[in-house]
C-alpha cells in the first residue's frame, strides 16, 4: 500500500489539495487513515476513487451524480443495468439541453437578422424592443 499525503494525493492526480479537501467533506472520498504526526494518509483506492470522480466529472456528471455512481460501483448488489439507467438519464437530460440551446441559437439569430446593426440609434434596435414585448402566450 502506498501512503499518500494530501498533498501528494492532489499531485498524482492533478488537482489542488483543497479540492481533495472538498470531496473528503463531501463524502465522495473517505475519511483518510492518519499518521503518527496526524498526517492525512491515503492509499491507492483513493488515487482510483479521485481519478473516477475526475473522469466522471469530464463525462458531466454532477458530484451528487458522481455520488451515486460511486455507491453502484461498491454495492455488491448493483448490476450493469443500474449503471447504464443512470448514464440513460444522463444521456436525457443532455439532449434536453442540446435542444433548448438549439432553440436559443435560432431564436437569436432571427433577432440578429431582423437587426439593422450599424449605426442605428438602440432606442430603435428590434432586439431590445423584441424583449421588451409582452409574449400573449406566456401570460396565458
Amino acid at each position: 500500500m502506498t501512503a499518500l499525503t494530501r498533498g501528494k494525493l492532489a499531485q498524482q492526480c492533478g488537482v489542488n489539495r483543497e479540492t481533495v479537501r472538498f470531496y473528503e467533506r463531501s463524502g465522495l472520498l473517505p475519511e483518510p487513515a492518519r499518521s503518527e504526526g496526524n498526517y492525512c494518509l491515503f492509499d491507492d483506492q483513493a488515487v482510483d476513487r479521485l481519478n473516477f470522480i475526475r473522469k466522471a466529472q469530464t463525462a458531466g456528471f454532477s458530484l451528487d451524480e458522481i455520488r451515486s455512481l460511486l455507491e453502484l460501483k461498491f454495492d455488491p448488489a448493483s448490476t450493469c443495468g443500474d449503471v447504464s439507467a443512470v448514464v440513460r438519464s444522463k444521456l436525457s437530460g443532455i439532449d434536453s439541453k442540446i435542444q433548448a440551446l438549439h432553440t436559443m441559437r435560432e431564436s437569436l439569430a432571427v433577432l440578429l437578422d431582423d437587426c439593422p446593426g450599424g449605426e442605428v440609434t438602440s432606442e430603435v434596435c428590434p432586439i431590445l424592443e423584441s424583449f421588451s414585448i409582452a409574449d400573449i402566450e406566456a401570460a396565458v
